[in-house]
């Protein structure tokens, strides 16, 4: 049996935006919620196209949904990070939040919006964890919160399976997410045995999709390695730059503490100009 990974486009698509009872799961696995918080329904909300960075227009997944009580849910997966995706996130977010009212409804019909974004890449170096949770809280009293958006970030290369101590469904699902592959070609007993998990596998056996949808599967798997290669490409001529950039300012600030020394020794503006390459303007300024 070969299975495709599932973090792929039609993958994704198919076990989360065609199976309300998995995204149910997922969401509920993963999402900030107490026990009373717990999604009991969904229906799915037609997804919006929304202009991305050309870089990377295909390295992004959204599945959107709400239960009766009208929370939103905003499900996902992201394939190549970059520090823009925060605000995009809350772009997106805010926006499903603002067009829940009419023009003269009370703001009490608002409901939260939860975005529950999974990241194929680590962006949170300098931390440990691989859960994010953003939420409006009050600077001093982290127990004052303003509910509305709930933003949740997961880095899926930080998850770690044997020494995880979250909820039993949130480490089945990381693990369906992060262990099976294109290269997959036996699932683990324990993953199989829940009905959910089972449901999801099967789901993405190479047999359940048509000879069409299996050459999209390969060339969404091309698209990723030309936007990371773009990405990437774009993100080291930035670094040459910035650092190009650095090292010009940085003569410039030599040359203006040179032409400031010889200025107090009471030297000539012109000469100073001669030698140091500053302008009168500059020099008279220090």
């Amino acid at each position: 049996m070969r299975y495709l990974d599932p973090k792929a486009d039609l993958t994704f698509k198919k076990v989360f935006g065609e199976h309300p009872d998995l995204v149910k799961s997922l969401l509920n696995a993963l999402l900030p919620l107490s026990e009373e918080e717990e999604i009991a329904d969904i229906e799915y909300l037609p997804t919006e196209i929304v202009p991305e960075n050309p870089l990377r227009k295909n390295s992004i997944v959204d599945v959107r949904c709400k239960d009766k009580s009208g929370r939103q849910f905003i499900v996902g997966m992201q394939m190549i990070w970059s520090p823009e995706f925060k605000q995009r996130i809350l772009f997106n977010a805010s926006k499903a939040y603002v067009r829940q009212l009419d023009a003269g409804e009370q703001y009490e019909l608002l409901q939260p919006v939860y975005s529950l974004n999974l990241v194929n890449e680590v962006f949170e170096k300098e931390l440990e964890g691989y859960y994010h949770y953003y939420r409006l809280v009050h600077v001093e009293h982290s127990e004052k919160v303003i509910d509305g958006l709930h933003l949740v970030f997961v880095e899926l290369p930080k998850f770690q399976p044997h020494s995880y101590t979250e909820k039993k469904m949130q480490a089945l699902w990381l693990r369906y997410l992060t262990e099976i592959n294109g290269h997959t070609r036996e699932v683990p007993e324990d993953l199989m045995a829940n009905p959910e998990i089972h449901k999801a596998v099967t789901a993405i056996e190479e047999s359940a999709f048509t000879p069409a949808q299996l050459l999209g599967y390969e060339k969404f798997w091309d698209i990723i390695s030309v936007e990371k290669t773009l990405y990437n490409s774009a993100e080291r001529r930035g670094m040459r730059e910035g650092l190009k950039k650095g090292i010009e300012e940085g003569k410039k600030e030599e040359k203006k503490a040179i032409a400031a020394n010889l200025k107090k020794m009471g030297m000539d503006t012109s000469l100073i100009t001669n030698i140091t390459g500053l302008s009168e303007e500059e020099v008279e300024n220090l």
